[in-house]
């Protein structure tokens, strides 16, 4: 017999079903059954998510100034909220976790007008807009990077930390060693769907000014858009320079592990698997980020120690290679920061996330969960 249901809630984008499904292994080995509602994407990760069931929801965004857009929104998402209404009668959850991501809202709005127990995560260190709207109503935040203070959702934020694949809690078994003399240098560098564009052009640039002798130690990975590799590659080529381009990585935790300097954006799952890793970065946030959440992101890691946030304006070719021949020529500010990244990391967050979790669907409050009384 399963202890109870969890229903999880998320946007069908990775940036929020990855969590979800960290919180969903999690508590499948507690013997808890969860259930996933998310939006009309749900199909392609139905056989995938860790679900005994998965629930399309009706759904919307509220971008849109046109009255009529909003009109057509707000009709969507009350739809969503009678699908997800009779969902939860049906299959009784004891608590509902939201991720963030418009398709989160019918399902925790249904959830505290049932009375059901409710929890959000935030990845970021700034609140996403649909977990703005639902902050006030639900019985717990867990945040990513969402500080633990006296305002009204501080009072019942975790911060938990933000969950981490396996490959990544793998990955940070391999400790830092600094790259030193003439030895190779392995630089990363990737930017994400939105971000990559930038570190095409300014990045080979950069390196084409660094000292003859630096280069020939370099060894660069470089994540770029499909239309942008084979320029990339002939860039590095002209310069001597060892590199693997390619729009995507699917053993980015073990690259980040090789990595004796990472540059990149900031996104929320970035920062804290360069953290949980325990990697040196230059942070670069994404400059047209609704929320400047990402500049946000990697203040905290900063903080640590762990990394440097240059904003993207900031950055010439001259500005790039200044700094990373500079920390190429200084291994032990190099692993400085990777301590200092390590420190800040959270590998415990799902465990933590999963201990919210329980305590919420007992009917615990924050403030007894932060005393130890979950246990």
């Amino acid at each position: 017999m399963p202890k109870g249901v969890i229903l999880l809630a998320a946007g069908g984008t990775g940036g929020h079903l990855f969590p979800a499904e960290a919180l969903a292994h999690e508590l499948n080995e507690r013997g808890w059954k969860v259930h996933l509602a998310t939006d009309d994407r749900a199909e392609r990760f139905a056989g995938h998510f860790p679900a005994a069931a998965v629930h399309p929801i009706q759904s919307a965004t509220m971008g849109s100034k046109n009255p009529f857009a909003l009109l057509g929104a707000f009709w969507k998402i009350w739809r969503g909220v009678r699908q997800a209404s009779a969902i939860i009668a049906r299959i009784k959850p004891d608590a509902v976790v939201g991720f963030g991501g418009y398709p989160t809202l019918p399902p925790l709005y249904a959830a505290t007008r049932r009375k059901v127990p409710t929890l959000i995560h935030e990845q970021n260190a700034v609140m996403g807009r649909a977990n703005r709207a639902l902050a006030g109503r639900v019985d717990a935040i867990a945040g990513g990077f969402l500080p633990q203070d006296t305002s009204a959702a501080g009072v019942k934020t975790v911060t938990t930390g933000n969950p981490v694949r396996p490959q990544v809690l793998e990955a940070a078994r391999t400790p830092y060693a600094a790259s030193t003399g003439e030895q190779p240098f392995r630089l990363l560098v990737f930017g994400g769907s939105q971000g990559a564009q930038f570190f095409s052009y300014a990045v080979p640039a950069a390196i084409a000014l660094l000292s003859d002798a630096q280069r020939k130690r370099l060894v660069i990975t470089q994540q770029a858009r499909a239309d942008d590799v084979a320029r990339v590659k002939a860039a590095y080529a002209a310069l001597g320079v060892g590199v693997e381009v390619s729009p995507f990585f699917t053993d980015m935790a073990a690259r980040i592990a090789a990595a004796h300097l990472v540059i990149s954006r900031s996104g929320a799952s970035t920062v804290s698997e360069i953290a949980v890793i325990g990697r040196p970065a230059l942070l670069v946030p994404y400059p047209y980020a609704l929320d400047h959440d990402q500049a946000a992101n990697a203040a905290a890691l900063a903080a640590a120690g762990g990394g440097e946030v240059h904003p993207q304006s900031s950055l010439s070719p001259e500005r790039i290679a200044a700094l990373v021949g500079g920390l190429m020529d200084d291994p032990e500010r190099l692993a400085a920061m990777a301590a200092g990244a390590k420190s800040a990391g959270r590998p415990d967050a799902a465990r933590l996330l999963a201990d919210l979790t329980e305590a919420i669907a007992s009917k615990k409050t924050v403030s007894d969960f932060r005393k130890g009384t979950h246990a």
